[in-house]
């Protein structure tokens, strides 16, 4: 019989040393989508916090304007930041429980520090550009377990996001200086839908869910600088998911987890009709070429009845397309390491995560024609930590 069963629900510590390696995920994943708090026992609550220091900065190789020369550095521009995230879960008969939960899905910062009237890397030109993305959600779920050891699950998701945008775009929409974006918060409903399979008795789990994508609507309030603001609107979505989770007891006291996540990123795209047709030259703020596969696996030893230590590697592999200038990453490989406390009812979760961001290469804006290369993005790096607080019932 293996020892994990004392131990609680490792899977939820697995994700917490993931999700404080996301400030170079696939498209604008924040905190990942996970089925842990399902497989809790009893009546239980959970309070998280993850915070992320990313260090991203790269070099302009072509020149854009006599105030912006080859060469140009763009400083470091993905600011630090932290999310949290709450959860509970609790039995309705033998069968069947439920959980809810609050997180932020999705989410981005960038900023480009401006420069004033000196010289130097484009977007940092007069006031500079940043871009803020925020998100909630809240997840009410379902399981029903069999006697087979097999179980169904299944919820309701309310997705929240809204963001901004400054930008600078002296190269091109007909002479502005500087666009800017308020998109007002939407809230729309998607669902999540799956199966498991367990082994008690040697801690085996593995569990396949999916998430739909949620259609937004939005307005915003758009514009340049010489040429106003007015209100449009767009769509966008947050994009479908598909999850594989699986763990298992190798011995005593030993776990070994992976996942393995499919998001179609694709089908994600920002593109607001006035900075479509006044300043892009027909191209979408933010979009991606390629869905993304990120694989995740690691191990867990139960040290002593209160200590168990446990260690993560997640994988996304470079796409080698034009990254966006709002999000200049490209993949990453992060190695994680955590470690659990248990006392009485109170389960605390702690760790560390360090990420080797993938380099990247960005698109130049127009004029410039479709195609060309605007800067390189090399040797960047992230770390976060997070921690979990836990208390049964």
């Amino acid at each position: 019989m293996t020892r994990f069963g004392t131990q609680g629900n490792l899977g939820a510590a697995a994700l917490l040393l993931a999700s404080t390696s996301l400030a170079s995920a696939g498209g604008v994943e924040r905190n990942p989508q996970t089925t842990a708090m399902l497989f809790e026992e009893g009546t239980y609550v959970e309070l998280g916090y993850s915070f992320v220091s990313p260090d991203v900065s790269g070099v302009q190789i072509i020149a854009a304007g006599g105030a912006s020369p080859l060469g140009s550095a763009s400083g470091d521009v993905a600011p630090s930041y932290s999310y949290s995230s709450l959860a509970f879960r609790s039995d309705i008969t033998d069968e069947l429980s439920f959980a809810v939960i609050i997180d932020e899905p999705i989410g981005a910062s960038v900023d480009y520090a401006g420069l004033g009237l000196s010289p130097g890397y484009l977007y940092r030109l007069g006031t500079g550009s940043t871009a803020e993305l925020s998100s909630s959600q809240l997840t009410v779920a379902a399981r029903y377990e069999m006697p087979t050891g097999f179980s169904v699950y299944g919820g309701l998701r309310a997705v929240t996001f809204e963001g901004q945008v400054g930008l600078f775009t002296g190269s091109g929409g007909g002479g502005a200086g500087n666009y800017t974006l308020d998109a007002e918060a939407s809230t729309e409903i998607g669902y999540m839908i799956g199966a498991a399979y367990e082994r008690p008795d040697i801690a085996l789990r593995v569990a396949l869910t999916y998430f739909s994508e949620t259609s937004h609507d939005v307005t915003a309030t758009e514009g340049t600088d010489p040429l106003g603001f007015r209100q449009t609107s767009f769509e966008t979505s947050i994009p479908q998911q598909i999850l594989l989770e699986a763990q298992s007891g190798v011995a005593e006291g030993t776990l070994v987890f992976g996942s393995l996540r499919w998001t179609d990123w694709t089908a994600f795209e920002i593109a607001p009709p006035d900075y479509v047709a006044e300043v892009s030259g027909d191209r979408a703020l933010v979009d991606y070429s390629k869905d993304v596969l990120t694989w995740t696996i690691g191990g867990a030893r139960v040290l002593t009845d209160q200590w168990t230590v446990l260690g993560s590697l997640t994988y996304e592999a470079e796409q080698d397309v034009f990254s966006g200038n709002l999000g200049p990453t490209d993949g990453r490989t992060s190695i994680g390491i955590g470690a659990r406390f248990t006392e009485g009812p109170w389960r605390i979760t702690g760790g560390i995560n360090y990420s080797w961001i993938g380099d990247a290469e960005t698109q130049a804006p127009n004029p410039f024609p479709a195609g060309t290369q605007f800067s390189e993005f090399r040797d960047n790096t992230a770390f976060g930590f997070g921690l979990r607080v836990g208390y049964s019932f």
